[in-house]
């Protein structure tokens, strides 16, 4: 497997093109938290953008820019130090993708989050909650305007 570290710029991975989005992990720039970077890719003909410890309230305009289109998003919704609730909610509704996959809650495993609960009534999807970590992607896609969210299974405790 290949590993790509950037804050921001276009790279060549195995997989093809990814784009490296400079973003905050924090609700304001500086070395609080210091910096994340969300990453977009093409995966099988579908655009997916993973937003990494993402912070900031909401995406600035040259961060949406650069990100594009997007079907799958991969979206931090727990709070604390990375958004959650209605500002997640509103950052899906403004990336408008097909198929969201809610990460960074809490679970058995993380207990200093926040459950994902606010952020699913927040947006008001179809939520499919699955008992395995994979899914077939094409099965849960929905569209721009009605997502699918999917809850993976969390991991389990050892």
């Amino acid at each position: 497997p290949a590993t790509l570290r950037s804050t921001a710029g276009t790279l060549q991975s195995p997989l093809g093109e990814v784009v490296a989005v400079a973003s905050e992990h924090a609700d304001v720039a500086g070395p609080t938290r210091g910096p994340n970077t969300i990453f977009r890719f093409t995966l099988d003909g579908l655009r997916v953008c993973h937003l990494g410890d993402f912070g900031q309230p909401a995406l600035r305009p040259e961060q949406r820019t650069a990100i594009g289109g997007v079907d799958v998003l991969i979206v931090p919704v727990g709070g604390g130090p990375t958004i959650g609730g209605e500002p997640a909610a509103e950052l899906v509704r403004s990336l408008a993708p097909r198929l969201v996959v809610p990460m960074h809650y809490r679970t058995p495993a993380i207990n200093f989050l926040e459950p994902p609960d606010a952020f699913l009534n927040a947006l008001g999807a179809r939520v499919e909650r699955l008992e395995t970590s994979e899914a077939t992607v094409e099965d849960l896609l929905g569209d721009a305007s009605a997502p699918t969210v999917v809850l993976l299974a969390p991991p389990t405790l050892s």
